[in-house]
């Protein structure tokens, strides 16, 4: 099997000309993934890991109202956006696997799986796939991988999918985890990604990307990626606390704040504006213990402090202004 490393360049030429040209790009992206959709919240997503640098750079494809592709193995990247493409424009998720199948001569070095915005799936093991290599689709995912140390690794992912609980995030990492528990992959472990849509487009591509995030290199992926989601889920509250800021629920804004630091407690950035939404609140005394272990950790949040008044972020009182700076540590 020829193993064709392409630069960079040429592996971003257009969608339509890397499926139809002669020598198809082919880049040894091997890795266990699952395509699957939330019904509950209509949510579609894509997880993935693999021994290869930023699998999240080729693998995983979504879009809101659309649908979702992995396309892995000897990676054709185009399948991601040409697979929306079909499925955007009513094409279901075997319509558009089969035609682009149909028109890459190198169809059996691939693995493919995708998912529609209504919950179909559709999967493709190339019979030049390297051992162990498999998929299983099942009611609203599929899981496929190759190269894996054995034949157990799809069949487990399945399963724990399928008796998982929680998100579409959660229930997605917890394929990753088994297929990892079960063998992974035979060279080892490298990079992960997991990118969620909403279910329904907005119009709006950044408010309809629920989660996106990725591990380009780690020596234990799938333990950094949970932390990542963790740290996303955390700053929804932030961003929740600001929102609530914009529209004078201060009250809200303090219960955000102060989840998001309940769940990082060393992350200085939650500490402080959870200090700030209850200086706002006139519970400056209640605020100086967080400032104080904010500013001695580090005093440019300090100096922050004097710039917010004219943003209207904090309260333009003088009293409260020096009461927040006298829990400044001395030089």
């Amino acid at each position: 099997m020829t193993r064709c490393l392409l630069s960079l360049s040429f592996l971003v030429i257009s969608a339509a000309a890397a499926c139809s040209q002669e020598v198809s790009p082919l880049r040894p992206l091997h890795t266990f993934s699952i395509v699957a959709r939330d019904t509950v919240t209509g949510d579609i997503g894509v997880a993935v890991q693999s021994h290869w640098f930023s699998v999240g750079a080729l693998v995983p494809w979504a879009e809101a109202g659309v649908g979702a592709v992995a396309t892995q193995s000897f990676v054709d990247p185009a399948y991601g956006p040409l697979g929306l493409d079909l499925m955007r424009s009513g094409k279901t998720a075997a319509e558009a696997l089969t035609s682009l199948l149909a028109s890459d001569r190198d169809r059996e070095v691939r693995q493919v799986a995708m998912i529609d915005v209504h919950g179909n799936v559709a999967a493709h093991t190339g019979k030049r796939c390297i051992q162990s290599a498999g998929h299983i689709t099942g009611k609203n995912y599929s899981v496929q991988a190759n190269l894996m140390l054995n034949d157990h690794i799809w069949p487990a992912m399945a399963g724990a999918f399928e008796h998982a609980t929680g998100d579409l995030a959660d229930r997605l990492f917890a394929a990753l985890v088994a297929g990892q528990s079960a063998g992974g992959d035979i060279r080892g472990k490298q990079s992960a990604a997991i990118l969620i849509v909403k279910g329904t487009s907005t119009g709006r591509p950044w408010a309809d990307r629920v989660m996106d995030l990725r591990v380009e290199d780690s020596d234990a992926p799938l333990d950094e990626l949970r932390r990542l989601i963790d740290l996303h889920r955390a700053y929804d509250h932030m961003n929740a606390g600001d929102a609530a800021v914009e529209h004078n629920d201060v009250s809200g804004a303090l219960r955000e704040y102060g989840t998001a630091e309940r769940m990082f407690p060393d992350n200085l950035e939650m500490k402080f504006w959870h200090a700030v939404a209850l200086a706002n609140t006139g519970r400056v005394k209640e605020s100086l213990p967080l400032f104080r272990e904010v500013f001695a950790k580090d005093r440019n949040w300090a100096d922050l402090v004097p710039r917010l008044p004219s943003s209207g972020t904090l309260t333009d009182s003088a009293a409260v202004l020096q009461a927040i700076l006298t829990a400044v540590p001395p030089k």
